[in-house]
């Protein structure tokens, strides 16, 4: 009852933003998108900004940018909060301090090719931690939806190419973003149980979870000599990962993950290395090959015959 009364506070506080708070997909597109820039982002900068330094900086101005919005919520919400703390504390240093820290690292190491290979396999993740953690019941359909998906992302990351998969090599950096898209399988599936409070509360809470446990990574970071290349471009990556991928990504995965579920929101997030693909023709000249348009359609023939997934059991 609390959960739907959160619900229905923020769609009549956002006013002409309620169509877009109860549209899934589109949510979902624009966080993909998002967090497609996200991994370009931290590539490119991966010699100006040292990976610890990047997630906690992007996390300390995202909570600065959001605690204006949540403030009101996070007074009201804090027993509820405080009362589920186990939930928020797994929550926030899974989905806001680890995988952030780790993708950044990985990222120094390996290429954004190898990256968006290794994440494509997080619908197939959530799906097995779902049935493993929560006791989901999964489907011959989406299970299908997941490899007809994946075969389009393999075509859209080896550009039409079998040879240029078969050619790939994994390193330390593939195995530390490996790790990272297992957590956030984790992560994704355990949102169901979050407290039900306010979606700014809930966000809030999560970055200052995450941010207690980024904090010794970056310590140590500079301990070792590891310091921010004082130049715009680290300012401008700073920037844009403090407020597309953080603040407004988070908040529409979140609310996604409560409209549709934890697996047809990882399903969905097949379409990020298109996104990426995207974004490489726009800023760096790429042209749109055949092969896009093929894994596009795969892509989106996957979404389609997986559809909704069934309800488990319980949900919390």
């Amino acid at each position: 009852m609390r959960r739907e009364q959160g619900r229905a506070a923020m769609v009549k506080e956002n006013g002409p933003a309620a169509a877009l708070w109860s549209r899934a997909y589109l949510l979902l597109t624009m966080t993909a998108l998002f967090w497609a820039g996200n991994s370009i982002v931290g590539r490119a900068a991966r010699d100006l900004v040292p990976p610890a330094a990047l997630s906690f900086w992007r996390w300390t101005i995202a909570l600065a940018l959001l605690l204006p919005l949540a403030w009101p919520h996070l007074k009201r919400d804090w027993l509820a909060l405080r009362a589920r703390w186990p939930v928020m504390l797994i929550l926030g240093a899974l989905g806001i301090g680890a995988f952030n820290t780790l993708l950044y690292t990985g990222l120094q190491t390996t290429t954004a090719l190898n990256s968006m290979l290794i994440q494509s396999a997080q619908p197939a993740l959530i799906l097995i931690v779902g049935a493993l953690v929560m006791r989901d019941r999964t489907s011959a359909r989406q299970i299908a939806g997941v490899a007809v998906s994946l075969a389009g992302v393999l075509i859209i990351i080896g550009r039409g190419d079998p040879g240029l998969l078969l050619a790939l090599r994994l390193n330390g950096g593939d195995a530390i973003i490996a790790v990272a898209v297992l957590l956030w399988a984790l992560y994704s599936v355990l949102l169901r149980r979050r407290p039900a409070v306010h979606p700014l509360s809930f966000l809030a809470a999560s970055i200052m979870v995450g941010l207690m446990v980024i904090m010794p990574v970056y310590a140590t970071e500079i301990w070792s000599g590891r310091l921010i290349v004082p130049a715009t471009g680290s300012a401008l990556a700073i920037a844009y990962v403090s407020i597309f991928p953080s603040f407004l990504a988070y908040l529409f995965f979140n609310r996604s993950v409560e409209l549709i579920g934890s697996a047809a929101t990882g399903q969905y997030m097949n379409i990020m290395p298109l996104m990426g693909a995207g974004l490489a023709m726009l800023f760096l000249g790429e042209v749109l090959h055949l092969f896009h348009i093929a894994g596009l359609a795969l892509i989106v023939a996957g979404i389609l015959v997986a559809g909704r997934p069934p309800q488990p059991a319980a949900d919390g």
